[in-house]
């Protein structure tokens, strides 16, 4: 088809032709996002189209929250090939995409600044890294194995095609089920707001340009309502709690009226 015969129409029943196939609306979803940017990109870049249908997005999609505890990383560590296990620590001591990790070279590492700059981004932006002492121990392992590249696989760069089977080989030794490389990063995430930090510095830390790509990570982190949540605690007293009953209001408002 030509891109002037997609109308609303042929975008509904490619939709409906992955419901039926039992997709969720998630996978839906990405299909659906996937046309509507190249629909946008010919429109507003390209200037092949002077209008696009309106796509929306199918609703009901459930947000996917999926993370590890500190002992199912450290089970899952345990049993991974040590290329393997050195992108799964690097990627739980920093945020970073698989592809991040895989594509970062020596030339953008400095390790006495404890910083790494990542020029090859998910959303296009550049961004610096800073390194803890878990990331940096994992870095000073690699020194050595190649020039170039900082992780390495029987001595050349690795690539995600030398990490498939190994992955999820470990998955099924360490018990891990419906578990993503990509839910590292949600792990690292999330264990960051469990730990205090707060939403504005998790986004500058793992390179999210809005901050609702953050805000879904707030219900780790509690001690903002702490305060709050103590004020009806048993023995702290209840002096600020008014003896209301619902029942003697209603009979005092009926004496008044009689």
């Amino acid at each position: 088809m030509t891109l002037n015969q997609i109308n609303g129409d042929v975008v509904w029943s490619i939709a409906q032709g992955l419901i039926k196939k039992g997709n969720k609306p998630a996978t839906v979803n990405r299909y659906l996002a996937l046309i509507r940017n190249l629909l946008k990109t010919a429109r507003d870049e390209w200037q092949w189209l002077d209008s696009i249908p309106k796509i929306r997005l199918l609703p009901g999609e459930v947000e996917r929250d999926r993370w590890l505890t500190r002992e199912e990383a450290d089970r899952l560590i345990s049993v991974c090939p040590p290329h393997l296990a050195a992108l799964v620590r690097f990627a739980l001591a920093t945020g970073c995409r698989a592809s991040e990790i895989t594509n970062l070279e020596w030339s953008r590492v400095d390790l006495s600044r404890r910083t790494a700059w990542i020029n090859q981004t998910k959303n296009g932006t550049p961004r610096g890294v800073p390194l803890n002492n878990d990331a940096v121990i994992v870095l000073e392992e690699q020194l050595g194995k190649h020039p170039k590249a900082c992780f390495t696989y029987q001595g050349q760069p690795i690539q995600r095609s030398n990490c498939n089977t190994s992955w999820y080989r470990a998955l099924e030794e360490a018990g891990l089920e419906d578990f993503r490389f990509h839910d590292l990063r949600h792990t690292w995430a999330s264990w960051h707001r469990q730990a205090g930090t707060s939403c504005d510095e998790l986004k500058d830390l793992g390179g999210w340009k809005t901050r609702s790509m953050v805000d879904r990570y707030a219900k780790f982190a509690t001690e903002n309502l702490a305060f709050a949540a103590s004020r009806i605690e048993l023995g702290r007293g209840t002096g600020n709690v008014i003896s209301l009953s619902r029942f003697c209001h209603v009979s005092e408002m009926k004496k008044a009226s009689a």
